[in-house]
């Protein structure tokens, strides 16, 4: 195997351990909070309490990659995720509940150095399925991860916890041993590495090509985080499913959005283009969101979800890396950090929106508002996408002038 190749392998393999984990406390998470019968809003800041933390340190860990390297920062990154997890297994309160899902998303903020590695190690007309890689090992976590909460569940409370703390030890062993280094030292920067999540995103900001990008993320990612951090208490409160029965109702989402991810992204933007793939994945996620929030009974949220999962697998690798392809190699960081900070400030917004919505309105309230997010978030990829190719046809005329 070569050697670029197998350092993607290894790659997508210690992304995927880490997401077993993740995938293992995802959907007990708000079925254990809700043991503590918080207020809604205390609720919202218990699921947002993650994001807040990846917002603020993934652009910071991404330029930090930019300039040390990639393995160093998701070493550390890893070992704060056992210490989240751990947090998680013996969590007696709300408030250990809040310092796991801080820790933890402290060591979330990863994902952009991850994403860096990909940028490293592809050329840009494979950046999408490269990204969608990624996108692949969270959708095989969330098979792998529900599927053991639902079993270790049956141990006691603690063990989903002590399982995820687990995994991340065993993806921490493969960064030290097994992945090489994505980025030479020569290609290594030497800006600062001070500046928090929010000047980072300012300074995205002030580059025009990423605006509309940056935009469409925020919505997106809401509309997403609203529908996927209060499912579990919808399915719950709709189907009346054990914390097991929940757990594996994920596991079909996971296998949903590893098929989509990992092997249809990358043969459609050959063919049509990332673009495309963005206004039809938002048109997809809408139709399916819209449907979901009317199921009462299980076969009809079994027939929905995979309208939903093709419709989120086609847009965010295909967001991904339109980002990736506006910047220079060695800004891929920096920017990957940027966009990976709109997600988390998203993911911020969704669930403590989502949460108080489902409190005070109804459980349909939160796939129904990020239907709402997902038409709006379609209609300006459309806007966008008439602007570019307006732009491309004076560029082709500009020359003849």
């Amino acid at each position: 195997m070569p050697p670029r190749r197998r350092a993607i392998t290894t790659l997508f393999v210690i992304v995927f351990t880490d997401l077993i984990g993740f995938g293992i406390v995802i959907p007990l998470l708000p079925l254990y909070a809700e043991s503590f019968h918080p207020r809604p809003w205390v609720f919202g800041l218990l699921m947002a309490s993650f994001s807040a933390m990846q917002f603020v340190f993934a652009p910071l860990l991404g330029r930090l990659s930019d300039r040390v390297g990639r393995r160093p920062v998701l070493v550390i990154s890893l070992i704060g995720s056992v210490i989240g997890y751990l947090h998680f297994a013996f969590a007696q309160s709300l408030g250990m509940l809040f310092a796991s899902r801080i820790l933890a998303g402290i060591a979330g903020a990863n994902v952009a150095t991850a994403q860096a590695v990909i940028a490293d190690l592809t050329p840009p007309e494979e950046r999408a399925r490269g990204m969608g890689l990624i996108g692949a090992a969270f959708g095989l976590g969330f098979i792998a991860g529900p599927a053991l909460a639902g079993l270790l569940v049956g141990f006691g409370p603690s063990a989903p916890g002590l399982g995820a703390a687990g995994f991340s030890v065993l993806a921490l062993v493969m960064t030290v041993t097994m992945l090489p280094e994505s980025l030479p030292r020569e290609r290594r920067g030497l800006g600062t590495t001070g500046t928090w999540g929010g000047a980072r995103l300012a300074g995205a900001f002030r580059r025009p090509e990423l605006v509309p990008l940056l935009s469409l993320t925020f919505l997106v990612v809401t509309a997403m985080a609203m529908f996927e951090v209060t499912f579990a208490q919808f399915i719950h409160a709709r189907l009346d499913l054990s914390h097991a029965g929940v757990a594996y109702l994920f596991v079909y989402i996971g296998v949903l959005a590893a098929a989509v991810q990992g092997g249809l992204v990358g043969r459609l933007a050959k063919r049509l283009g990332e673009p495309p793939l963005v206004l039809t994945g938002l048109l997809c996620s809408a139709a399916g969101l819209s449907l979901l929030a009317a199921g009462h009974r299980l076969g009809w949220i079994v027939a929905v979800m995979p309208l939903l999962a093709l419709g989120q697998g086609l847009t965010m690798p295909s967001l991904s890396a339109l980002v990736s392809h506006s910047a220079s190699p060695e800004e891929q960081g920096q920017v990957l950090g940027a966009y990976q900070g709109m997600s988390s400030l998203a993911r911020v917004v969704g669930p403590f929106v989502g949460e108080i919505a489902l409190g005070t309105i109804g459980v349909a309230a939160p796939p129904l508002g990020a239907a709402a997010l997902a038409v709006v978030a379609a209609a300006g990829a459309a806007w966008w996408m008439s602007r570019r190719r307006e732009k491309g046809a004076a560029g082709t005329e500009a020359p003849a002038a």
